[in-house]
């Protein structure tokens, strides 16, 4: 009776039977993915900020033919555009065969990572160093980012216009800094506390300088330090409130496992997201039916406020610019348009198996993660895509041969998370969750499947050649 049932036909039919993707990979597909994970690599450590992220996005848009988008151009079928938002995010659009009155094919990444901000006076000198005060972006375990070594990366913007870019400890022969950690001889109150109390925000305080300046009088370290960055970059202590200044993890992308089949690095959450839906439209053959858009966006993780965040009207903008062109409006371009909302999930993790339901939770290895809602708490917060909408794109993914599959972030009441998902379908876009699942996700070395990068990238490509109306 057993092998019967095992064998009847009615099992592949009816049933849902997962399998990881490595077992129907086509012939050359692993090449490519590890081909492209290389190239995902060098986005990773060369754009560890939204700056250095947009920067890098451009130059290779430029190589692949794409021009600045100007306000009143004219543009045709074929043409390749793109408009930077205030240096911190980007849009980016192919333009299709079809009137944009039939709508876009887009992908919406964030390209913001949590990490530590220098606030806005952050230099100080106490127990024979000079420190920087910080202030943590986003939602990150505090404990992750002591006894690490850490990059300064950023902006320094002066009054006439000057923006001097900062990056410190990115190379072997540069120096960095650290947030430094208790001593296990001397913690046996902090073992006593919650992480939330053992680990205060203000207690991030990053390690600067050490040798005094020689001349005399107080603060002799902090002006040793200070002369430092005026000699580097030219800059005063009254510059520090109108600088953008990082400490992100100074370590690079590496293979992970003895197969190397796992990618680590810092900012996975969400420029492996970016970089796929920005390669993809790269990578678009021909002229797309429909205007293809990749729209990399800021400020996600502290809830898309801002000039630069989705919230903002940067993305309208740019769109009705177009639209106005071909004389469409703006709301009939949205309301017929398709969007995938590329962001990461959390994949099945089996140090931490409680905090999954492991029928509804992304795995390792099966694919790009389809995620109909996010939100937390009754789905609070999330646009939770209509079942077409989601046929829709299991539809177009089916057809291209990419492979996915379907979750959602962790156990019902265990806690959740948002996308820039609900702030599109607030522009009567149809909007799904999708991109790849993560492990250790907002720590400072994060881990991804090299064939789900692959899978998503494809996905991307997907949409954007939809050639439905």
């Amino acid at each position: 009776m057993s092998s019967e049932t095992n064998t009847d036909p009615r099992r592949e039919t009816l049933l849902y039977q997962p399998k990881t993707g490595f077992d129907t990979l086509a012939e050359g597909q692993w090449d490519q993915a590890l081909s492209f994970a290389d190239a995902y690599k060098s986005f990773l450590d060369t754009g560890k900020t939204e700056r250095e992220a947009v920067s890098e996005a451009v130059r290779l848009a430029e190589a692949r033919g794409f021009a600045p988008c100007r306000r009143g151009m004219a543009v045709r079928p074929g043409d390749k555009v793109y408009r930077v938002n205030r240096g911190k995010a980007v849009t980016l659009a192919v333009i299709g065969r079809r009137p944009l009155a039939g709508g876009l094919r887009l992908a919406a990444a964030h390209i913001d990572v949590p990490r530590i901000d220098l606030k806005p006076m952050p230099l100080y000198e106490d127990g024979e160093l000079a420190l920087f005060k910080t202030h943590y972006y986003g939602g990150l375990k505090k404990y992750h980012w002591l006894a690490l070594p850490l990059e300064l990366r950023g902006v320094f913007a002066k009054p006439d216009g000057t923006v001097i870019p900062v990056s410190i400890g990115g190379k072997p022969d540069e120096p960095v800094f650290a947030i430094t950690d208790l001593l296990p001889h001397l913690a046996q109150d902090q073992y006593k506390k919650n992480l939330a109390e053992a680990f205060p925000g203000e207690g991030l305080n990053a390690i600067a300088g050490h040798r005094p300046d020689a001349a005399e009088g107080s603060d002799r370290i902090k002006l040793s330090v200070m002369g430092i960055l005026h000699q580097k970059y030219g800059v005063t202590e009254a510059g520090f409130p109108s600088a953008e200044l990082s400490l992100v993890p100074a370590l690079p992308a590496r293979d992970v496992g003895l197969d190397a089949a796992l990618l680590g690095g810092y900012g996975h959450d969400d420029r492996v997201c970016s970089f796929a839906a920005l390669r993809a439209l790269l990578d678009l053959d021909g002229i797309p039916e429909h205007t293809a858009v990749c729209m990399l966006t800021d400020k996600e993780e502290i809830g898309s406020e801002g000039v630069t965040g989705m919230r903002g009207s940067a993305f309208d903008t740019f769109m009705h610019d177009l639209c106005e062109g071909q004389s469409v409006p703006l709301r009939a371009c949205f309301e017929n348009s398709l969007c995938l909302s590329a962001d990461v999930c959390n994949a099945f993790d089996p140090n931490f198996p409680e905090v999954s339901d492991k029928r509804n939770n992304c795995r390792l290895g099966f694919g790009a993660g389809l995620i109909k809602y996010t939100g937390s708490r009754g789905k609070g917060g999330s646009s939770d895509a209509p079942a077409e909408t989601v046929a829709r794109v299991r539809g177009l993914l089916d057809r291209a041969g990419v492979r996915y599959q379907f979750g959602e972030l962790g156990k019902v009441d265990q806690g959740g998370g948002g996308t820039v998902a609900a702030y599109l379908a607030r522009r009567d876009i149809d909007v799904l969750d999708a991109g790849v699942p993560v492990l250790s996700m907002h720590s400072p070395f994060e881990i991804v499947s090299k064939l789900d990068v692959w899978m998503t990238y494809l996905a991307c490509g997907a949409v954007y050649g939809d050639h439905a109306e």
